[in-house]
Parts: C-alpha cells; sequence; structure tokens
C-alpha cells in the first residue's frame, strides 16, 4: 500500500484522505506540531495542503525528505513577490504590480498603476485578509508593518473571475478540468459553476498560462490558477499549489476528483483527463450550522468539514451536478429558503450562469 502524507490537516488533507481509500493510499494529514516520531513519513511520498509553515520539529523532518514532492516550489508560490516574478519571467499576463517598498512610493504608485491600488500582504494572506483597496489619500489607513512587506497591482476592471485546476504528472504530462466560474464576496469564494465545454479561447490561454507555470518548476500534481477575465484576455490573479477550494466541484461533477488526481500525480499512478459530463455548481459553507434537510433535495451533496461554526469560516460545502441545467437551477431555488439570506444573490449569480 502506498503511503501519503498531508503537511496540515484541515479540510483539505481530509478530503485528500478520503480521496485515498479507495485507491488503497493511506493518507495521513498531519498538524504542523505532530510529533515526528508519530507520523510515518519515512515510508511516505510527502505533499502539503498549504503554502506555508512555521518552522516546528515535524516541519523540519520534512523539509529534509527526499520524497517532499514539491518542496522547492512552495517558497516561491507562497510568496506573492516571487509568484509575480515568475509570471513576469514567463510573460505571462498579469495586473501590473509593484513591491510597495516605503511610504515614499505611492505617488508613483498611482501615477505607474491607476487611481485604484490593490495591497496585498507578500504572505500568510488567505478569504480576503491582507488585503487593501486604496486611493489616493487613503493610504493612510495601511499599517506600518505592510511596507516591504506587500506588493502593490493595477486595480483591474474584470467582468468575471475563473480558475484553472490542473495536475502535471511526474513524466511531465498535464489534464485539465473546464474553467470553473467563481463568485467572490468580501473576499471570499462563495460559488462556482462548472460546464463540460468551457469557453474555448480561455480554456486555451489559460491551459497554456499554467502549463508553462508548472513546466517552470517541474511541478508534480494538482495546481490551481485564478484570472480575471478581461477584454484582453486572461490576467493571472493568483496561484496555490495544490488543491483548490474552485475545484471542489470535481468530488461529485467530474470522473475523478481533484483529490484523487492529486494523490495519483504524487504517487505515479495513471493521470488520465478526467470526463465532465454535465454542468456543476459548489456552494461554500460559511459560518453556517448544519441543516441536513439540504439533504431532502436529490442533487445535492454535501461535504461537511466538521469544524466549529464560526462568522467567516468554511465550515463545508455543497455540490449540485445534473446534465439539465434547468433541473440544476431549480433545485438552487429549493435551496434558498433552506440557508440563511445572504445566500441568495451568489445562488442567483449561479442560476444565470446556468441560463446564460
Amino acid at each position: 500500500m502506498k503511503q501519503v502524507c498531508v503537511l496540515g490537516n484541515g479540510q483539505l488533507g481530509r478530503m485528500l484522505r478520503q480521496a485515498g481509500e479507495p485507491l488503497g493510499i493511506s493518507v495521513w494529514p498531519v498538524g504542523l506540531e505532530a510529533d515526528p516520531e508519530a507520523v510515518p513519513f519515512q515510508q511516505s511520498v510527502i505533499t502539503a495542503e498549504i503554502e506555508r509553515w512555521p518552522e516546528t520539529a515535524l516541519t523540519r523532518e520534512l523539509a529534509r525528505h527526499s520524497a517532499f514532492v514539491n518542496r522547492d516550489v512552495f517558497p516561491i508560490i507562497a510568496d506573492r513577490l516571487t509568484q509575480k516574478q515568475l509570471f513576469d519571467k514567463l510573460n505571462l499576463a498579469t495586473a501590473p504590480w509593484q513591491l510597495l517598498a516605503d511610504k515614499s512610493v505611492w505617488p508613483a504608485v498611482f501615477d505607474k498603476l491607476g487611481e485604484l491600488a490593490i495591497v496585498k500582504r507578500r504572505t500568510g494572506g488567505y478569504d480576503g485578509r491582507g488585503q487593501w483597496r486604496l486611493r489616493d489619500g487613503e493610504t493612510d489607513q495601511l499599517p506600518d508593518d505592510c511596507y516591504g512587506e506587500c506588493i502593490v497591482e493595477q486595480g483591474i476592471n474584470f467582468s468575471g473571475e475563473v480558475s484553472l485546476v490542473g495536475a502535471r504528472a511526474q513524466d511531465g504530462s498535464t489534464v485539465f478540468y473546464p474553467l470553473t466560474h467563481n463568485l467572490h464576496q468580501d473576499g471570499i469564494l462563495r460559488v462556482s459553476v462548472a460546464f463540460p465545454q468551457a469557453n474555448i479561447q480561455q480554456q486555451t490561454q489559460a491551459e497554456s498560462m499554467l502549463s508553462a507555470i508548472m513546466h517552470e518548476l517541474n511541478y508534480v500534481g494538482v495546481m490551481a490558477m485564478e484570472c480575471f477575465i478581461t477584454p484582453a484576455g486572461l490576467l493571472i490573479n493568483e496561484l496555490a499549489p495544490r488543491v483548490h477550494n474552485s475545484g471542489h466541484w470535481t468530488q461529485n461533477g467530474a470522473s475523478i476528483s481533484q483529490f484523487e488526481l492529486h494523490l495519483r500525480g504524487v504517487t505515479g499512478l495513471p493521470l488520465p483527463k478526467p470526463v465532465v459530463n454535465s454542468p456543476s455548481v459548489m456552494v461554500n459553507l460559511i459560518g453556517t450550522d448544519l441543516n441536513y434537510d439540504w439533504l431532502k433535495l436529490p442533487l445535492v451533496h454535501l461535504h461537511w468539514y466538521d469544524k466549529e461554526v464560526r462568522p467567516g469560516r468554511k465550515v463545508g460545502h455543497l455540490n449540485l451536478s445534473d446534465c439539465d441545467a434547468g433541473h440544476l437551477s431549480a433545485t438552487l431555488e429549493a435551496l434558498i429558503p433552506l440557508l440563511p439570506p445572504e445566500y441568495a444573490s451568489g445562488i442567483a449569480w449561479a442560476q444565470s450562469k446556468l441560463g446564460a
């Protein structure tokens, strides 16, 4: 039996473990503070559900492990500065940007990037945390410790957001899912919609960009790339060197889920192109109590993370998939009264995508 240790024991590690069971792969999600003596890492392939981690007894051991797949890639992608430098090196389209070195650069920033500046911490920010939208005259809102530790990007006027989830095998071959349409609110992914056939031009551009990145890094396994849709084409927003929230629909909407695909990649198992036959919708459950009435709707698949419910915290997701987009939309309509009111706008957005 193959063994995989996952650095991090959150919901992504949990879903990797679930995906490994049918394959005969024993997956061990491990907390960062775990005792190295209790972790069977010597006989395992090592992967991670997070990009960045503190130095602990366990992470020191894993950092020396020869089977830590993509070990040297994580620091590059975890830092938005080196991530952006990678895009520039490969001539890949991304928002104009620069390092926010000190307060004196602000006049030049607005001259170069325009009236809206998006400031992002180089490391550690997620789900909208560690980000600021600033205009001239608002820069005093930024904490002093951001200077030197943030990049600043041009605010992009985009018409939508999409992500591409793909995987690269040890032999360099690549496979991809169709582009996923995403709705973010307050920096957190709320709803995703995917179709068997994506826009050909966008799909081709996205696959070309993500392929270039994975080949440059000699990456193995699943990687996700978030992009803005603009009149000039796709602009890369961010990368995730792991399975990704916007790929959760693949658990019930594809022949191979992103979690199985990642395990296949890092353990050297065959990596065929996943088959997608039906439209799919994923609804993130954020700070919402468990409600088994969701399961009265036959298209609904519940994935509950068994975490304490707190405001703004991802505690699960609902997947729906059906060949009939009208049936899918009707099921979403039936979900509305079973969820808090703030979900209605996201569900309406998904219905508009299904009806387009």
